[in-house]
């Protein structure tokens, strides 16, 4: 087995506890994805089946909104996305574009099935991790959320307010 597969989801957040015998079983099934600088891995809105850890170059990902790309945040060698579909399995929610040519690991539920039917504990950790994951980028995403609603406040603007009674 490719052990510097195996070291790189060993640095991320999702599979950061997992043994190497459960990465390895995991693997097994795996598609090697090279995208060019430019290109998508995905489009908002698109069928979800599956995530992706980048192996090399950057992304970026990014919410049409009136017609406008909005870049949301860029990744890089190590990082991971699209694990939402392995969750939910709905509609992307952003598209992930090549900032330069990236070679990633798809990931997808019958990868994960794999790893059920190996040992459950595993997988359990693995699901574990994927929910902490979305959690922490959730409240990353609270956070930002919150400034941009004091914004208004920070620049001198008056904050709306009921006249006195």
């Amino acid at each position: 087995m490719d052990e510097r597969r195996i070291e790189l989801l060993q640095r991320t957040p999702i599979f950061g506890a997992i043994q190497a015998p459960t990465l390895e079983v995991l693997l097994r099934g795996t598609v090697n994805v090279q995208v060019p600088a430019g290109a998508h891995f995905f489009r908002e809105g698109e069928a979800a089946n599956a995530m992706f850890v980048l192996e090399s170059g950057r992304v970026s990902v990014v919410k049409r909104r009136e017609g406008v790309d909005r870049h949301l945040r860029e990744l890089s060698a190590g990082d991971c996305f699209g694990e939402m579909a392995l969750i939910d399995m709905s509609p992307r929610s952003a598209s992930v574009i090549a900032v330069e040519d990236c070679s990633a690991i798809r990931l997808t539920n019958a990868d994960l099935h794999r790893v059920y039917q190996a040992d459950l504990e595993q997988f359990a950790l693995i699901q574990m991790n994927i929910a902490r994951e979305l959690s922490r980028r959730l409240r990353i995403a609270n956070e930002r959320l919150f400034e941009i609603e004091r914004e208004p406040r920070a620049h001198g603007e008056a904050e709306a307010s009921f006249p006195n009674c």
